[in-house]
């Protein structure tokens, strides 16, 4: 399985700090935030990864990382995401990188507790065909996409419901085969002008094709001032990525 972070996007959320550097190279607790997807994919066994990256900012990226060696990563390759054109936009990106194989896809500005071996463990199980989503209880999930059950099943995923169905977020850690490619090529733009991600857990869905597991220990993202703060005191309090 090949490995894609998407730390692209302009950060308006958290402007004025990103008006001189990425979101994705803020500190989170004594480390820059782009170091925890790398170490998501890592501990998951994950040492070939693709960052898609954006904006002006870009070449710091590459200072800061380089070849990877620091994680003991395989390779690390960079592509560049023009504009905001939305999460499956970006993943879009990576088709020639996956050629063909599963990918874990991570967005930038997700923090973890522990790490995803688990729901790595489960789409392998299912031959690493379909989508493999993984699912928080949150307490504000009307921020996220948000799985409607019936019977215990997913029926569908709603993007930023003002009434949830439920009180669980899709967290921004997704694993896909190779039709995720033909998925996003199916997509229109969504209200927001965005080829969005939850459309295509939806597509894999109509499909009979998607499953999920559960989140052991905290997740939070980091777009915004509020949660960028929760994931510094989370990391700093309990520490981040643990094995």
């Amino acid at each position: 399985m090949k490995g894609v972070i998407l730390a692209g996007g302009t950060g308006s959320r958290l402007y004025p700090l990103t008006r001189v550097t990425n979101k994705h190279l803020l500190p989170i607790y004594d480390r820059p935030m782009v170091f925890h997807p790398i170490q998501t994919l890592v501990n998951a066994g994950i040492t070939d990864i693709l960052l898609v990256t954006g904006g002006q900012n870009a070449g710091d990226f590459l200072r800061l990382l380089g070849n990877g060696k620091d994680f003991g990563l395989k390779h690390i390759n960079y592509t560049y995401q023009e504009g905001e054109g939305g999460i499956a936009d970006a993943l879009r990106l990576s088709e020639h990188f996956a050629d063909g194989q599963p990918v874990c896809v991570v967005l930038g500005d997700n923090i973890i507790e522990n790490n995803v071996v688990a729901a790595r463990a489960a789409f392998e199980k299912q031959g690493c065909v379909g989508g493999h989503i993984i699912l928080k209880e949150v307490p504000d999930p009307q921020r996220f996409g948000v799985p409607v059950f019936e019977d215990g099943r997913i029926v569908r995923i709603e993007e930023k419901p003002q009434d949830p169905k439920s009180s669980y977020a899709v967290i921004g850690i997704y694993m896909y085969d190779a039709t995720v490619f033909d998925y996003i090529r199916r997509l229109k733009p969504s209200g927001r002008g965005e080829l969005e991600i939850t459309d295509v857990n939806n597509f894999y869905l109509e499909d009979g094709r998607l499953s999920y597991s559960l989140l052991d220990g905290w997740w939070t993202d980091a777009g915004t001032f509020e949660s960028l703060l929760r994931a510094n005191a989370l990391a700093a309090e309990t520490g981040a990525n643990k094995l």
